[in-house]
């Protein structure tokens, strides 16, 4: 059975998606602040598979929240609920940690699909249920995009959903020069004009991961004018 926390401060949509949740086979709680669900994960420790985490909450708000959650290396999959679904708030939830996003109002049917993907690439750490291995290597690093992980040497940086799926497309076009705006529409199908420096923010995080010299990287190369590019053999 999988756990779910929900944290969101309007009752009848915590209470809608706990029943609905529980309906589905989960075992659903509830936090109706920030504080309170810092407070379940980071100092009682209560497990959860999943967060269902609303942006708009009393006290510290969801992008708050996901950042501590972050920055206290708790890795647990993040739904974030979004009021307007604007890719303002998206870049910044992604920035913050989140994993997923859904705007309000939404449909059950396609967040019970997101928790499922959540859950089935949460699941891929548990070795009884670990899928064949998919795994990029090059200068004596590799990126396992089935761990959610780098390695470099005797050390191992963990990855959130968002950080793998970027890695994952610059694997991809290794050697290519790729736009900011490639990015936002091809990893995180966002389209409309907005400001691109939340990408800027993740490529100095996954910099921290797999160069020698972050401030002069070899890798995650910078293209002047266009946006970046991964080089495996500098």
């Amino acid at each position: 059975m999988s756990r779910v926390l929900i944290v969101e401060d309007e009752q009848h949509i915590a209470d809608g998606l706990r029943y609905n949740l529980e309906a589905e086979g989960h075992e659903a709680s509830i936090a109706r602040d920030g504080k309170r669900a810092l407070e379940i994960l980071l100092k009682e420790r209560r497990p959860a598979d999943v967060v269902i985490l609303d942006v708009m909450l009393p006290g510290k708000d969801g992008f708050a929240v996901a950042s501590e959650l972050r920055a206290a290396g708790h890795l647990v999959p993040i739904l974030m609920l979004t009021a307007r679904g604007s890719a303002e708030d998206v870049l910044k939830g992604f920035e913050a940690g989140a994993d997923d996003y859904l705007p309000k109002p939404f449909e059950l049917s396609i967040l019970l699909a997101r928790i499922k993907g959540l859950l089935r690439r949460h699941r891929w750490n548990v070795p009884a249920e670990t899928p064949p291995s998919d795994a990029y290597a090059f200068s004596g690093r590799t990126i396992d995009f089935t761990a959610m992980q780098v390695r470099s040497g005797d050390k191992s940086y963990p990855l959130t959903v968002m950080e793998c799926d970027l890695l994952r497309y610059l694997v991809k076009n290794a050697g290519q020069p790729v736009s900011r705006r490639a990015i936002l529409q091809d990893v995180w199908g966002l389209s409309e004009s907005v400001d691109t420096r939340a990408i800027d923010n993740f490529i100095v995080r996954l910099r921290r991961y797999i160069e020698d010299r972050p401030a002069a990287p070899k890798f995650l190369q910078t293209v002047r004018g266009v946006g970046y590019r991964f080089v495996p053999q500098p």
